[in-house]
């Protein structure tokens, strides 16, 4: 009996041994991997310790012994992508080398990177054709490959990736049409780009600014042109048919009339439509009040990971009428679902309230009531669609907004650390001493990405109100510019006096927002952040 117990537990050591070992393999295989990357790229270098785990390795993050994901963005690191590298890692689920100033193709071995969902590699130099095993990757949900060299077209194979929800490919060079995609994108972006061709209409849904900078043509954009005729065509009027072919000037007559009476008729018809939708605007409308209270104690922070976040289950039949979604991969809601959350104030700023709304599933979003909004319901909408197209890593993601007569909310990401402010200048403890020096220079270095993305928009674009409140962070003190291009909309009673320090000294009306004006603020910001010195000192504005 003994024997049988002593081989029973030889055996178990024996299975544990080799399991301990194939463990330890595979780590120092994604050990190597790392390292021919280091050993390959330039620029800064990356400040790895060779004797310890990789897994404590700055910007890699392990699960059960095994690098499953990589984040290196705005690193300052360039050159090419070797082949043996990160297409080694073969458990990687999160890839983020965004904003460095990588070159060259996309390894062919990210094709072994089977358990990929999240791939950034947007703000870079890579060249070539998209590779199309990228949309064979099974489990690929986000696929950022904006402002790169991209060139060729968009492989026509989109649809193997059935998660896909995200495919952001602007400023690139791609030419060709846009492949017919039958997948259910949520974020779709090839903007500024060399595309040519009618837009699909599985796309037509997503706003111009998505297509905008191509050849293209069809809903969002303007219509396509009829097209030539083709040879089995029956052939047109000739040249020699005589005049009493056309149209007589009676027919003509006949057909003005018609048209007219029909106008008289529409009119007639949106006469009635409004003055039966002001009657349902004098009913009171439901406040947001009521739900958004504080509670007494903080609720806990949760991870700031968007793809973790199950998607709310909505009532079978509901139909969502309330609020305007942008952004859907955070999670489906409506407004009663979002009036029920748990609610915790955040703060009051210069253009409203914000709140942290917790829903029962896990969702987690920040809620911002507007207040002194002064312009009517047709300004404010255009105004949001233009701020719902704006996507960009250092941007808080505007999600979804709500409109009514008493009534403006705009819905956020939630970012767990807060704000800038708060951290440079909170209570003892509470976190200054975290924001090193290389710290601070990568939030200036995101807010500075941000603020470049809204001026690239066009020359009128502007945020109008950058200072360290409005500056979130993340888990990985990430920079997040919020309440971007919402100055417009706001009563200039509501901003704050020149006093602040942040505005520019030639700006009178918060309103009239400036480019300039922008970087005036933002270099207030940069000498906050070097002083940790508060913004609103008066001689900063003098």
């Amino acid at each position: 009996m003994k024997s049988k117990s002593k081989l029973s537990l030889s055996v178990f050591f024996f299975i544990f041994f080799l399991y301990l070992a194939a463990v330890t393999s595979d780590l120092e295989s994604d050990r190597q991997a790392l390292v021919v990357l280091r050993n390959s790229v330039r620029g800064r270098p990356l400040l790895w310790n060779m004797s310890a785990s990789p897994c404590t390795w700055h910007g890699v993050h392990c699960d059960a012994g095994r690098v499953t994901e990589l984040r290196l963005p705005g690193s300052g690191l360039f050159g090419s992508l070797p082949v043996g590298g990160i297409g080694n890692l073969t458990e990687l689920q999160t890839l983020s080398l965004r904003f460095n100033s990588l070159s060259g193709p996309i390894p062919s071995d990210f094709s072994n990177l089977v358990l990929l969902r999240y791939l950034y590699l947007q703000g870079n130099s890579f060249s070539g054709e998209i590779p199309s095993f990228l949309f064979t990757l099974p489990n690929i949900i986000r696929i950022n490959l904006g402002e790169n060299n991209l060139s060729g077209p968009i492989p026509d194979n989109v649809n193997s990736a059935t998660r896909l929800a995200t495919l952001y490919l602007e400023r690139n060079q791609l030419t060709g049409p846009i492949p017919e995609i039958t997948i259910t994108l949520q974020q779709f972006n090839v903007s500024s780009n060399q595309l040519n061709g009618s837009i699909p209409d599985s796309l037509s849904g997503f706003p111009q600014a998505a297509f905008q900078g191509n050849s293209l043509c069809g809903k969002p954009l303007n219509p396509c042109d009829a097209t030539a005729e083709s040879p089995n065509s029956p052939p047109g009027p000739s040249p020699g048919k005589k005049d009493s072919d056309k149209l007589s000037a009676g027919a003509i007559a006949g057909i003005v009339i018609a048209c007219v009476v029909v106008l008289l008729v529409l009119l007639f018809i949106l006469f009635c439509l409004c003055r039966k939708r002001k009657k349902e605007e004098n009913v009171p409308s439901r406040n947001i009040e009521a739900p958004v209270v504080a509670p007494t104690s903080a609720a806990a922070i949760p991870r700031e990971t968007a793809g973790n976040v199950p998607p709310a289950k909505a009532e079978s039949g509901a139909v969502n009428k309330d609020l305007t979604f942008f952004v859907k991969s955070f999670g489906e809601f409506d407004l009663d679902g979002l009036l029920k959350a748990s609610a915790e104030v955040l703060g009051k700023g210069t253009v409203g309230s914000s709140y942290k709304a917790s829903f029962d599933h896990g969702l987690v979003v920040a809620v911002k009531r507007l207040r002194d909004v002064v312009v009517p319901e047709k300004d404010f909408r255009e105004r949001l669609q233009v701020l719902g197209s704006m996507s960009h890593a250092n941007l808080v993601t505007l999600i979804a907004y709500y409109f009514s007569r008493d009534e403006k909310l705009l819905v956020f990401e939630y970012m767990s650390r807060g704000s800038l402010s708060a951290l440079l200048h909170g209570n003892k403890g509470s976190g200054r001493t975290q924001l090193n020096w290389e710290t601070r220079a990568g939030i200036a270095l995101g807010a500075a990405r941000a603020i470049s993305y809204l001026h690239s928009r066009d020359s009128t674009t502007s945020h109008g109100n950058i200072k360290s409140s409005n500056i979130l962070l993340s888990d990985s003190y990430e920079a997040k510019v919020s309440d971007y291009g919402l100055a417009p909309i706001i009563s200039s009673t509501s901003a704050p006096n020149r006093i602040d320090g942040y505005r520019a000294p030639e700006v009178t009306d918060a309103r009239k927002i400036s480019q300039k004006a922008d970087v005036y603020s933002f270099g207030v910001l940069i000498l906050e952040l070097l002083t940790a010195l508060q913004g609103n000192l008066q001689h900063i504005s003098n």
